[in-house]
């Protein structure tokens, strides 16, 4: 049972509106602080974005199943929505015409959370402590008491920086006003700020490729527009996806169409391009890699620093969490999703277990689970927030059940080397199990051992 348990869900976005609907859904009560103005406030951010899912993988069922008696019309589920469409036809509807209306508190900051009567040193009844959750609003600083918290307050306000080495390059915070991070939108809102003029892009994921394609059709319009792509790496091969193979149609269309650019020299393309230094130049922007004596420079007028996003840990700092030291995402998440490792995307459906930490109650879910990791899909938020609160309702049997397939992306990186295939994720045959990651880690697991960069 779940014992009417109030759990704070820490962000509005798509995956924190699916928990409250879960959480709800279980006889329990959710509260949902979302620091933005409104529910899914970091989704308008790249609302010009298309999304590589289509809508049936978008839409999370406990939510379905809210919106349902509101006369709710379900998209297309084969048509691939905006992040502006997401928000129209699902995140608004979904916050405003249902019970959740009535739990989202919204300009509401987070600020810190521990345990009532409870440092993060002190342990004996530290389970039975409630949270207590500390926010600002327009009112001032207020305090939330909850039973359980999760996290799911994303990581794009947190982008990385333009340094390769995970600091902000020399002269980067001095040159701000000519820098836009993650995926501005180049033709529309950024259009007059980015029309007719050099602009580079530094990265080498879907932000980067979307930004740069974007740019190339920004040139077609308005002549004068110069992409320029700094890649951190040697092979811009890499950036392209599993193109055919991917079985996220969109995702490998968008590879496809990239290649075809670079291909015909539309996009200038720096590789083995590690930003070092940024500094003006005459009014322009001088991005230099190497030495500042020596090396080589780019002057461009804009930069776009498109090299992915990183967890807020601020406010969890009273917390007992059992994070990855390089990847910050939970321990036994981790090596199922490290790029070093295993970096094709398609890491199989996990829940609570996973997510779990010391802190009891205490759960990360959504991109915010991932740590640094770059790949995440939307339905692997819903299914962490499925068993999550199932979990927390006390039925152990859902929280273990897995109740997701998740498509390949044709590509895999295993232990460095990339492989490309249209039966599994790391080569080879395809999974016969839906907990598997891939047929390899199915083999050695029944081997007793553990295979493809996973635990």
């Amino acid at each position: 049972m779940s014992d009417g348990k109030t759990v704070a869900v820490i962000g509005a976005g798509p995956v924190g509106l699916a928990a409250a609907a879960h959480v709800l859904e279980r006889g329990m009560s959710p509260i949902v602080l979302e620091a933005g103005s409104e529910a899914g406030h970091a989704v308008r951010q790249w609302s010009h974005v298309q999304l590589f899912s289509p809508w049936e993988y978008n839409v999370d069922k406990a939510a379905a199943r809210l919106l349902a008696p509101t006369g709710w019309n379900s998209p297309d589920p084969q048509s691939y929505p905006t992040g502006g469409e997401l928000l129209d036809r699902y995140l608004m509807p979904l916050a405003t015409r249902t019970p959740l209306r009535e739990v989202i508190r919204t300009s509401s900051r987070v600020a810190a959370i521990s345990r009532v009567g409870f440092d993060k040193a002190k342990t004996k009844g530290r389970e039975q402590a409630p949270f207590e959750i500390r926010y600002q609003n327009g009112k001032g600083p207020e305090v939330l008491r909850a039973d359980a918290v999760i996290d799911t307050s994303g990581t794009w306000f947190s982008p990385n920086p333009a340094g390769g080495n995970g600091l902000p390059t020399i002269g980067e915070p001095e040159c701000g006003d000519r820098i836009a991070y993650g995926m501005p939108d180049v033709r529309g809102a950024g259009r007059s700020r980015y029309a007719g003029k050099a602009v580079a892009v530094l990265g080498a994921g879907h932000s980067a490729v979307g930004t740069l394609i974007d740019l190339v059709h920004l040139a077609d319009e308005v002549p004068g527009t110069q992409p320029v792509w700094l890649l951190r790496g040697a092979d811009p091969a890499k950036a392209f996806g599993g193109g055919r193979n991917d079985k996220l149609a969109a995702r490998g269309e968008l590879g496809s169409a990239f290649a075809a650019l670079v291909a015909s020299g539309k996009i200038k393309v720096e590789t083995e391009f590690g930003v070092t230094h940024l500094s003006d130049s005459d009014g322009r922007l001088k991005i230099a890699a190497g030495s500042c004596c020596g090396g080589r420079n780019v002057v461009v007028d804009e930069l776009i620093v498109s090299t992915g996003f990183r967890p807020d840990l601020s406010f969890l700092s009273e917390l007992r969490l059992r994070l990855d030291p390089a990847i910050e995402a939970p321990v036994a998440l981790a090596p199922l999703i490290d790029p070093n490792e295993h970096s094709c995307g398609t890491v199989r459906p996990h829940g609570a277990r996973e997510l779990a930490h010391d802190e009891a109650g205490f759960y990360m879910a959504g991109m915010k689970s991932y740590g640094r990791a770059p790949t995440f899909l939307m339905m692997t938020g819903y299914e962490q927030v499925r068993s999550i609160a199932a979990d927390l309702a006390g039925d152990k049997e859902a929280a273990a059940r897995v109740e997701l397939v998740l498509p390949e992306t044709g590509v895999c990186t295993r232990g460095g080397v990339e492989t490309a295939s249209a039966t599994g994720c790391c080569g080879g045959p395809a999974k016969e199990e839906a907990s598997a990651c891939c047929a390899a880690d199915e083999s050695a697991k029944k081997a007793g051992a553990a295979g493809c960069g996973c635990s």
